[in-house]
């Protein structure tokens, strides 16, 4: 009976879908440690850089399998920041990002592909000024392991390029794109 118990529950456990080890982490935005960076032509003879200050989000990693990862963040448009307080109040304005209107741009991942050395693209749907597209991020793994605390973390770097005009966003000036720079640390819950 007993050897019956036991094959039954072999049998049983064999039978389930296995689970993906992904580990679940929260961006470390209170610590300084993420960035969410900005960078456009200006008028054809340099460029404009900045940055969102306010975010938040998590993303899940398994290192072993990182198609089962996942990224999910939510920026505060008003908390954009290009070092010039005019220029910024008018980006805010309904000229561009209209944060009055649409006060948070999103991401949510759809797919990871693993390119391989450590680099992938992260797909999925970006909300801005509130137009849904895909983009893709180019990114790359910084490293992993513990921190000073106690906690373990794991930091990335990605890259895309935003037609501004997908997104029903004014050519600025005479750029018709943005270029995002994001630096990403995540500490493991």
């Amino acid at each position: 009976m007993r050897k019956h118990i036991l094959a039954m529950g072999l049998a049983l456990g064999l039978s389930l879908p296995t689970f993906a080890n992904a580990d679940n982490y929260v961006i470390d935005t209170k610590g300084a440690h993420a960035s969410v960076n900005f960078k456009v032509s200006h008028l054809g003879y340099s460029f404009t850089v900045g940055r969102f200050d306010k975010f938040e989000g998590k993303f899940t990693y398994d290192p072993k399998d990182i198609e089962a990862s996942s990224v999910d963040v939510v920026v505060d448009t008003d908390s954009v920041d290009s070092n010039h307080a005019e220029r910024d109040k008018h980006i805010r304005s309904d000229d561009f990002l209209d944060v009055s209107k649409f006060p948070k741009a999103t991401f949510k991942s759809t797919k990871i592909i693993d390119k391989g050395d450590g680099m992938f693209d992260i797909v999925g749907d970006l909300t801005l000024h509130g137009v849904t597209k895909p983009v893709t991020i180019v990114a790359s793994f910084i490293g992993a392991g513990k921190d000073p605390w106690g906690g373990q973390r794991a930091g990335f770097s990605g890259l895309t390029k935003l037609e501004l005009a997908d997104f029903g966003i004014p050519v600025m000036g005479a750029s018709s794109y943005v270029d995002m720079e994001l630096y990403v640390e995540g500490v493991k819950q």
